[in-house]
């Protein structure tokens, strides 16, 4: 595994070295924190408030609207986790990408190194900095969140959310290096990032939440990976929010909403659980990684 080491280390070192990627990367991801939370974060939250006055009775309008600033808040962090977890190891990919483009990857090919091993070194790398982005951005939300008055997590559940963070960068590190086997360009890399990272926030129901979606499109949606990861997140961040600002409702109330907000998959009448969700996610990992292996074999046997 000293190759594989060595790899990491080599695409990670690439990556941190472009001060302006790194730069851009990390105000690209304050920029959407910023702009879902005033912006998207005042609607649901008037949304949320209305909810509580039609069906609440007499409540203290005052601290409804406070828990709900904080639900809706914690609802928004965790889609935005979710949209870097796709977005972040996606642009470290990039590397593999200007690899090839300057024929540096061809150099690797003839080199005494397993395809694997290659594959390894780009999805790893990618990985790494992709949980860092992430954790880095969770940190800051959350630590806002508290100065404005939110309850800080608990400590079993920011491991959890570390814990989904990971298996979700590794995903679309596996997906990244896979699609990176098709494209020769940065150009159209570049484009490619571009719709995805425009995709990705209607396909998680992060910028429409799922109650505002048809219930077709719905059913579709959840054959993806992103809108598992942005509920089993949901779930995690929203989970004493949800108590607070139901509080003294009725439980169906509680249900309705979490499922319009997409922080509760149903199918076929049943919730999907956040254990479901988790080994939906792995088990799509490993494929996908197999996937990349089977791929990169593929292609060393044609270009010989």
């Amino acid at each position: 595994m000293k190759e594989v080491f060595v790899l990491v280390k080599r695409n990670i070192l690439i990556f941190m070295r472009d001060r302006a990627s790194v730069f851009f990367s990390l105000l690209s991801m304050l920029i959407v924190l910023m702009l879902m939370a005033v912006f998207l974060g005042n609607m649901n939250t008037d949304e949320t408030v209305e909810l509580l006055e039609q069906y609440g009775g007499i409540r203290d309008a005052v601290l409804d609207r406070e828990n709900a600033r904080g639900l809706v808040g914690m609802w928004t962090l965790a889609g935005v986790l979710l949209v870097n977890c796709v977005t972040v190891p996606m642009t470290v990919m990039g590397n593999m990408v200007t690899d090839e483009a300057e024929g540096r990857l061809a150099t690797f090919y003839i080199a005494p190194v397993k395809r694997s091993k290659i594959a390894l070194g780009y999805i790893l790398a990618s990985w790494v900095i992709g949980m860092l982005f992430c954790l880095l951005t969770f940190a800051l939300g959350e630590g806002y969140l508290v100065v404005y008055g939110n309850a800080a997590l608990g400590v079993s559940d920011l491991i959890t959310m570390a814990g989904m963070i990971l298996i979700n960068t590794f995903l679309y590190s596996a997906i990244a290096y896979l699609l990176a086997l098709y494209i020769h360009s940065t150009g159209a890399w570049s484009g490619m990032l571009t719709v995805i990272g425009t995709l990705v926030g209607f396909v998680g129901a992060i910028y429409l939440p799922v109650g505002m979606l048809p219930e077709k499109i719905v059913s579709a949606l959840k054959m993806f990976p992103v809108l598992h990861g942005a509920s089993m997140m949901r779930s995690v961040c929203t989970r004493d929010s949800l108590a607070e600002t139901f509080y003294g409702l009725p439980k169906e109330l509680s249900e309705g909403y979490q499922e319009s907000m997409g922080i509760t998959l149903w199918a076929d009448d049943k919730a999907i659980s956040v254990f479901t969700s988790v080994v939906f996610v792995i088990g799509l990992s490993a494929a996908v990684t197999v996937a990349a292996f089977v791929v990169s074999r593929y292609r060393a046997g044609r270009d010989r």
